[in-house]
């Protein structure tokens, strides 16, 4: 399994408020190469499809909703230990405790808007960046 290899999704909260172009330097100056990039605007299907690890959980349509709700940036990122140095940089999915200096803590409002997407394990980078780049 490599593991230099990650996945991330600027979320639309922070695409709308004009964070994408910070949130993508701070990527890159942690030493990840950006290695695809798209912006894109999901459908309510691609949403369902794409989070349909999580349709049984309560949050699941305010999710899909969510995602649906403005324009993201996807990326396929390259570091060596990419995923493991990916959630450091991003910090904790509750802004309130993610550490200082991480993109949620600088970006994110609450929990559900969190700025941003990392992949959580060399398995998941791998499904989720085909999801969106495997032609």
């Amino acid at each position: 399994m490599e593991t230099n290899k990650t996945f991330t999704i600027i979320k639309p909260d922070a695409f709308k408020k004009k964070y994408s172009g910070a949130i993508i330097k701070q990527i890159e100056d942690s030493g990840f190469q950006i290695t695809n990039m798209k912006l894109i605007s999901l459908t309510k299907e691609l949403a369902e499809k794409f989070y349909s690890i999580h349709k049984e959980k309560p949050f699941f349509t305010n999710l899909c909703e969510y995602m649906c709700s403005g324009p993201i940036i996807v990326m396929s990122l390259k570091k060596d230990n990419a995923v493991e140095d990916f959630r450091k940089l991003i910090g904790s999915t509750d802004p309130e405790k993610a550490e200082e200096g991480t993109i949620r803590k600088l970006y994110a409002t609450s929990i559900e808007a969190n700025a941003i997407h990392g992949s959580d394990s060399d398995d998941n980078a791998k499904i989720e960046s085909d999801f969106f780049f495997k032609s």
